[in-house]
């Protein structure tokens, strides 16, 4: 039976993700070699053109040349899978534009500097075309995505993590770090998958594998930061980063606005 077929694709980010794929080390040769590799930007200079199985898009959609690609890569896929969070939401670009539009940003870093396409504001590969699976993070976790696509192989879906990183806290038996430090921790809005990595060493959740998850309490998080004298720029600044475009950003807006 023929291989599945399978690429990797890059549109506007740094490229973080693929580089994780490539630093799977034994993993790596072991995974992809159960698919037939049609495409992979950051890995090889091999290019084949047809029909895809399997498509993961790292990313976001920042410039016309990226829609135009993204469609083109939805067309000739079976499946296509959101590497990432700026693939899912936007990510950094997204979270952090401070409400300003995208050509506005540019003027104000490049002048009148000319480029080969037309910037777009920044959003997810899903606001543009059908999206089947997502893998969270900033970057992803090289676990996650070897399950994700051993799943795909096998015929099933990834696993989605729907709990948020303080239950894998509990599980560690870590110390929570805003009880008993008092630190600015984004655990218990963010999802987990992660295996609670940054509270594990010490250091406060900034959230890398957000945006917040369903039915968390950004303004309640906020107000509770607030209460340990943290600054409200930073606060908000903190919850905006990872959030991309979604409803969490334009809460963060609101606060800010609220907060002058």
């Amino acid at each position: 039976m023929a291989k599945p077929k399978i690429g990797i694709f890059g549109l506007t980010g740094c490229g973080g993700d693929q580089l994780l794929i490539l630093d799977m080390e034994d993993a790596l040769l072991d995974v992809l070699g159960n698919f037939e590799l049609l495409r992979f930007q950051m890995g090889s200079s091999r290019k084949i053109e047809g029909p895809i199985d399997i498509a993961f898009v790292e990313g976001s959609v920042s410039t016309e040349n990226d829609l135009a690609r993204l469609k083109e890569i939805r067309d000739r896929s079976k499946c296509l899978v959101a590497l990432g969070n700026c693939a899912i939401n936007g990510c950094l670009q997204a979270g952090m534009a401070g409400g300003k539009s995208m050509d506005e940003r540019r003027k104000r870093v490049y002048g009148e500097a000319e480029f080969d396409s037309k910037f777009v504001d920044s959003k997810g590969t899903g606001d543009y075309v059908t999206v089947d699976y997502r893998i969270p993070g900033c970057p992803v976790e090289k676990e996650e995505v070897v399950q994700a696509i051993v799943s795909l192989l096998m015929g099933d879906a990834p696993q989605e993590y729907t709990y948020p990183v303080c239950v894998e806290c509990k599980l560690n038996e870590y110390p929570c770090l805003i009880t008993e430090r008092g630190l600015p921790c984004l655990g218990p809005m963010i999802r987990a998958g992660c295996n609670a990595r940054c509270p594990g060493l010490g250091v406060e959740c900034i959230g890398c594998r957000g945006p917040p998850i369903e039915n968390s309490n950004v303004a309640k998080e906020y107000r509770m930061l607030l209460e340990k004298s943290f600054k409200r720029e930073y606060i908000l600044n903190r919850l905006a980063m990872f959030a991309g475009s979604t409803e969490a950003r334009e809460l963060v807006r609101k606060l800010r606005e609220e907060s002058k």
